[in-house]
């Protein structure tokens, strides 16, 4: 790879990808404790290709993902106080603390969720690069799936239609290589997920998902496709998760050696190490970034525990559209 990255950057990967693992270790810590409620899909282990992603692309770019969506928000600008208080389901929260773990929200951060069923953002987030185009803008957008969802009739329909308008948007296939608990392997016939791009003439791509490196050029070079009017590209960003799918799950569908195996590769540490290797930083100031990251966490929750419940009045609230003009009815 012939792209050479600034310490400004790295700096960034590296205290990123540490807020969102500890992030999610926190919450997943206080769902034992019964502070988070309902389900919640952690992120750990994926967090290379939320970092890699933020480079690649502009504040004004929009993301929308599937509902493994505390660490992507977080990466668009949503604050963590935000974010925790969602979990929480205080009035505070991203999304009013209505949406819970799996729609977190963000119009101001262009965060379009968050959603809960599986594929369903693939449609809107060809329906959000269709406002760009139609609007005439610059921006791009990024819909993030998982490898699950790529069995879903809404893929297919939703590829032909950005093809055939050259919609400004890159599918992206977070391949953790487990729906739920069940491996590619065994759902699929074609195991390269990219390929299914061939289908449509659409360029598609496989992309390391352990190095904010190689994920940040393959989004790049995508988005510069779409900016340039060309239409969309899949990438197939090859991750994995070390927690089970939700909290609900012990993952014993896996081998303790092929979790490790992955660890090995863990990005935070291929961060970090480099960072030391190149006399970026030193060991003083890696455990300034820890105790950052750690107390803004701690203020996360403590704000998410001081944070009122939503009133009743919000019960009915953001459920329809409020328009002011008349509508015509037969």
């Amino acid at each position: 790879m012939a792209v050479k990255f600034t310490k400004e950057t790295y700096l960034y990967w590296y205290e990123l990808m540490l807020l969102l693992r500890r992030f999610e270790e926190k919450a997943g810590q206080l769902y034992g404790m019964q502070k988070i409620r309902g389900f919640c899909h952690l992120y750990i282990g994926q967090e290379a290709i939320a970092a890699g992603a933020m480079t690649a692309t502009t504040p004004t770019d929009k993301v929308i993902t599937a509902y493994r969506d505390h660490a992507m928000a977080i990466a668009k600008g949503v604050s963590a106080k935000a974010c925790m208080a969602e979990l929480f389901g205080k009035s505070t929260g991203c999304s009013k603390g209505k949406g819970g773990s799996m729609h977190f929200f963000s119009r101001e951060h262009n965060f379009f969720g968050g959603h809960g069923i599986v594929g369903a953002q693939i449609g809107v987030g060809a329906g959000l690069a269709f406002a760009e185009k139609y609007k005439g803008t610059r921006d791009v957008v990024l819909c993030f799936f998982g490898d699950g969802a790529a069995r879903q009739g809404m893929l297919h329909e939703t590829f032909n239609m950005a093809m055939l308008w050259k919609l400004p948007v890159v599918f992206i296939c977070e391949n953790n290589m487990y729906a739920m608990g069940t491996s590619v392997l065994r759902t699929s016939n074609v195991l390269d997920i990219y390929k299914l791009a061939d289908a449509y003439d659409m360029p598609g791509d496989s992309i390391d998902g352990m190095k904010c490196e190689e994920v940040h050029v393959g989004i790049e070079r995508a988005a510069k496709r779409a900016r340039a009017g060309e239409g969309p590209t899949l990438l197939e960003i090859k991750t994995y998760r070390y927690k089970g799918h939700s909290m609900s799950d012990p993952a014993k569908y896996r081998t303790k050696e092929e979790v490790e195996e992955y660890k090995d590769r863990d990005p935070i540490h291929q961060a970090e190490k480099l960072l030391l290797e190149n006399k970026w930083a030193d060991q003083a100031l890696v455990d300034q970034i820890a105790e950052r990251v750690r107390k803004q966490v701690e203020e996360a929750v403590q704000f998410a525990e001081e944070s009122p419940w939503p009133d009743d009045n919000e019960l009915l609230k953001d459920v329809y559209v409020e328009a002011d003009y008349p509508f015509i009815m037969d």
